[in-house]
């Protein structure tokens, strides 16, 4: 059998040294721990996200509802420390044909605050409904700068630990719901979805479907300019390393 061809980093044109510095980074801890350079272990999931009826227009094609998606969750830890520690949790979205067939649309919201700040900044947490989900950096939503985020409906729930474990039996008792919001500087946040995690899917904790919010966005409904050519070489390193 003809030995595998060695994967080579893209390189941007006029990539800085920086950049360059960070693929070979999240390509060797991707290399070296089989899995995702950050989140390494999580639980990969199915559920839907709704669009309901009623809502703000927001100017953009998929949020033009009533509308109904079939998701793809995975709920992770990012630095994969033991269970007992806070981590920084990680919700990935994958909306299947957002943008239409063939065109998913990808969200990646780290645990953080909620305060005008706050929701910039990752927060480590114990308990996975314990706070709400933010993109961290901003959206261009309909033609405005907007964070993201996402808000556990509690419903009288215990604390659930960030494991894949603990979020397995938590699955096992009832779906996880999600208040899907987007807020501008300086304002409060303004539901567009609801997110409805249901199942655990057939999936090793180190195996995810490639989120990536370049690749999969929607019209009208991209990530913002700030740290792009930074975030897009920790994901093409990342993914090379797992190769």
């Amino acid at each position: 059998m003809p030995r595998c061809a060695r994967v080579r980093p893209v390189r941007e044109p006029g990539a800085s040294r920086q950049v360059r510095v960070v693929e070979a980074a999240f390509r060797l801890l991707a290399r070296l721990r089989g899995a995702p350079a950050l989140h390494p272990h999580g639980l990969l999931c199915a559920g839907e996200v709704e669009v309901p009826a009623g809502g703000e227009r927001w100017d953009v094609p998929w949020l033009d509802g009533p509308r109904w998606y079939a998701a793809t969750v995975r709920l992770s830890r990012a630095a994969g420390l033991p269970r007992r520690l806070p981590d920084a949790l990680g919700l990935a979205v994958r909306v299947d044909r957002a943008d239409g067939p063939g065109r998913a649309l990808d969200l990646l919201l780290t645990s953080s605050g909620r305060g005008r700040l706050g929701r910039h900044l990752p927060r480590p947490r114990a308990d996975a409904l314990g706070g709400p989900y933010s993109s961290l950096l901003s959206y261009r939503v309909g033609g405005r700068s907007r964070a993201l985020a996402a808000f556990p409906r509690r419903s009288g729930r215990a604390p659930v630990p960030g494991d894949p474990a603990s979020l397995a039996r938590a699955l096992a008792a009832g779906p996880l719901v999600f208040d899907l919001c987007a807020g501008e500087p300086g304002r409060s946040w303004r539901p567009f979805a609801v997110l409805t995690v249901r199942s655990v899917l057939p999936a090793g904790p180190r195996e995810s479907v490639g989120f990536d919010i370049y690749e999969h966005d929607a019209r009208g409904f991209t990530p913002g300019p700030a740290l792009a050519a930074v975030r897009r070489a920790a994901y093409r390193g990342s993914r090379a390393g797992r190769r």
